[in-house]
């Protein structure tokens, strides 16, 4: 079936185009054991743009994209955060990314594998049709529709189930990791056994906690640390003015600290980060997308003894010099994944969040009549929106 879409190819001048793409109805699986089942058609009708994206751009340009095409393709149809309409089903439903022949996609081991629709070796949401997994096609909540059509704010809020669900597994990494790595001090320094231990620690692995970088991901970080653990002092640093909207937004959804980096040098940041927190950092997130964020965390030591560094930045290369690491007993990981139960919850708590108000639109025409020129200068431009949505599909939206 041909169709109107966006899609990644590998070029150096023209490595996201509009136009006319094939799409097929290619048979997958959610999880390993599961059956292979065919797409259903379904029609996108919002769909958020991801920094993601942006970098496939880039790796587009540079001849790298291969590995992501869809099998027997050239090209990638990018778009994965959004709902679509299933005509068959007479329903709307936000699309679970991720998926494949793995017990769980997040952890997926040698002898498996996985897809991820409009990122990983499946076409995207960014066209005027597309087929989906019918066990990967999510309810949304009650209630935000009428008329046949969904209601704008709700809809807004919806191209946030993919960040959402990703920062909930983070969450759930941090509290796993951070517990396993610091419950035996506070067997010691409660003389407690062990699960209370364990419950005292995934709770104190938040007492100071820097989210390095502000856009939505630390964001989300920031409100689901504080929903989870009110007694966590959340500090976030950033470029951004102290009275920009997003600052404000942020400081107002999580009750967090901001500390704003205009400092000369990395060790005035630094300082100022650990004068900020009353104490160096029991955990340090980097979402931030820049080199920096090692650097002040490990060589200027704004993480503490016992201290956990969660990477969540794509690009930075992290270092650190081997005798303070041991010694300060710091613990390193990374992960960007989420699975079905964390992008559920993801809606439901969205569905009833103010995240609708950071959300503004780009017209589709804009957008299709250059789509490059749209990422560089407007959806990521210097002065761009927390978050940019299109509307792919006006006839299913109350506006």
């Amino acid at each position: 079936m041909i169709v109107k879409g966006t899609y990644f190819q590998n070029s150096s001048d023209k490595p996201l185009v509009y136009g006319d793409v094939e799409i097929t109805n290619v048979k997958r699986r959610r999880l390993r054991g599961e059956e292979e089942k065919e797409g259903v058609l379904c029609e996108p009708v919002i769909v958020g743009f991801c920094g993601t994206d942006k970098e496939l751009m880039h790796m587009g340009s540079e001849g790298l994209l291969t590995p992501k095409f869809p099998e027997g393709k050239t090209r990638l149809i990018n778009g994965h955060e959004g709902i679509v309409w299933v005509p068959s089903e007479n329903r709307f439903a936000i699309v679970l990314i991720r998926g494949g022949d793995s017990y769980d996609p997040t952890r997926y081991t040698e002898d498996e594998t996985y897809f991820e629709y409009g990122c990983d070796k499946a076409d995207g949401l960014f066209c005027d049709k597309q087929y989906f997994n019918p066990d990967m096609l999510l309810k949304i909540p009650d209630g935000y529709v009428h008329d046949g059509k969904l209601d704008l704010e709700f809809a807004k809020k919806m191209v946030f189930p993919d960040p959402y669900g990703c920062m909930l597994f983070q969450l759930e990494r941090m509290e796993d990791l951070g517990s396993a790595h610091i419950f035996r001090v506070e067997m010691a320094k409660h003389h407690c056994d062990e699960e209370t231990a364990r419950k005292l620690a995934k709770d104190d692995i938040f007492e100071r906690t820097v989210i390095f970088g502000l856009g939505t991901t630390g964001m989300f970080m920031g409100d689901l640390i504080a929903r989870n653990h009110p007694n966590a002092k959340i500090l976030f640093v950033a470029r951004s003015s102290e009275d920009s909207d997003k600052v404000r937004f942020a400081l107002r959804e999580t009750g967090a600290s901001y500390l704003r980096n205009t400092y000369e040098s990395e060790s005035e940041l630094a300082g100022a980060i650990i004068e900020k927190l009353g104490g160096r950092a029991t955990m340090f997130i980097g979402v931030s997308g820049a080199n920096i964020e090692h650097r002040i965390a490990f060589e200027h030591k704004v993480l503490g003894c016992n201290g956990v560094y969660n990477s969540f930045s794509l690009g930075p290369k992290i270092e650190f010099d081997t005798m303070p690491f041991g010694f300060e007993n710091h613990l390193i990981f990374g992960s960007i994944n989420f699975r079905q139960c964390h992008m559920e919850k993801a809606i439901e708590l969205l569905a009833k969040s103010r995240y609708n108000e950071i959300v503004e639109l780009i017209d589709k025409d804009e957008f299709t009549s250059d789509p490059i020129g749209a990422y560089n200068n407007k959806i990521y431009s210097k002065g761009a929106p927390m978050k940019t949505a299109v509307i792919w599909n006006k006839k299913y939206i109350n506006f």
